[in-house]
């Protein structure tokens, strides 16, 4: 009884914890209104770094082209493709005049470094606000622009916006994706908010080049086989020259990974890098992992032996109410709804699937980007 009187009140202890987690933090996003957006003629550099894409950026280019904005760029990076990349870019640019163009060759010291494509592309550009995504993204309306950078207000340098993935009927694996794409924003978008920005995604994130070379570029994690958004934000984002931008006009929307093994390949890239974040930000984030693994463990142990049960199914029910309640306004407000009313079910399965991966990179390397 000594055994499961410590389990229970574990358990206890860790619900605690995970209401805690929804009712201060990620509450904070769930009930964030979007500010109005502002009318603003700032020069934007789009940053846009490709490798191998010649069908996406045929089909996605356009719709970043054909923004409706006053005064604007695009950086299209070819980081030594050996498709036809960039004849695709030299293409466009017949069509388009405020294109240019950005050939990255291999070297021995930055081989298939993303990271080193972008500081090239970077440093090529014309205007101090950079608004990066990729080339599997189309922006969700033609004022994505307009959007984004209308956040840059008075001593804000970086803009943490949602780049989401397009909906394919019928798939777990899709459903999974999205699902665990919304909490991760739902959990910068309130970090932020509260004070702690701790990460960015590339498919969608804005910041000044003055920035960029206070940071020296990427070279404190030019190493780091991944992290050019995430890393770079982390090292850089502060309470005061962070801004947040989730108006569903701003969003972009990219292609999901259509294989388990491909997406999975693609999380170990992302998890590697959290290594790598202010010990801080480990500790809070670290901390609602566990507390969502042990959560299931020790609820399903304790209603599996019955013990305390009425106890325990209270605490189950209340914090899956909470997490409901939470997590599916963000959901709505990303425009994921569908994910509803699967949201304790998909929590489950990332939850297990991270514990895969936080396994696996601790036996085995990570790869390249591409």
């Amino acid at each position: 009884m000594v055994a499961l009187d410590i389990l229970f009140y574990s358990f206890v202890a860790i619900v605690l914890i995970q209401l805690f987690y929804y009712l201060i933090f990620l509450r904070t996003f769930a009930y964030l209104k979007p500010k109005p957006t502002q009318k603003t003629d700032l020069p934007v550099s789009v940053i846009v770094c490709a490798k191998n894409e010649e069908e996406n950026l045929k089909k996605f280019l356009p719709s970043i082209l054909n923004q409706d904005y006053p005064i604007f760029e695009v950086v299209l990076i070819n980081d030594a493709s050996h498709d036809d990349t960039l004849s695709v870019y030299e293409h466009f640019s017949e069509q388009y005049n405020n294109i240019r163009i950005v050939d990255v060759k291999n070297t021995e010291a930055f081989w298939a470094n993303k990271k080193y494509a972008l500081t090239l592309g970077i440093k090529a550009s014309k205007y101090n606000h950079l608004l990066f995504t990729d080339a599997d993204c189309t922006p969700l309306s033609n004022t994505w622009i307009t959007e984004m950078a209308s956040a840059f207000e008075t001593k804000k340098s970086i803009v943490l916006g949602y780049g989401g993935y397009a909906k394919i009927k019928n798939s777990l694996l899709n459903k999974l994706i999205r699902f665990e794409t919304v909490l991760t924003a739902s959990q910068y978008f309130s970090y932020a908010k509260l004070g702690v920005p701790y990460m960015g995604v590339g498919r969608n994130l804005a910041y000044t080049k003055p920035l960029f070379f206070e940071a020296n570029g990427f070279i404190n994690h030019m190493k780091v086989g991944s992290g050019d958004d995430d890393l770079f934000v982390n090292q850089m984002a502060t309470s005061k020259n962070t801004a947040l931008c989730f108006t569903p006009e701003s969003f972009t929307k990219s292609q999901p990974k259509k294989t388990f093994g491909a997406w999975i390949k693609q999380k170990r890239r992302h998890v590697s890098t959290v290594a790598h974040y202010k010990k801080s930000h480990q500790f809070l984030l670290g901390l609602f992992y566990a507390s969502q693994l042990l959560f299931w463990i020790l609820g399903i142990v304790l209603l599996s032996l019955l013990f305390r049960w009425e106890i325990v199914v209270g605490l189950f029910t209340l914090r899956i109410l909470v997490q409901w309640i939470i997590m599916g306004k963000s959901a709505k407000k990303l425009n994921e709804s569908d994910l509803v009313i699967l949201i304790p079910f998909l929590e489950l399965f990332v939850i297990l699937t991270q514990l895969g991966i936080f396994i696996t990179n601790k036996i085995s390397k990570t790869h390249t980007w591409k």
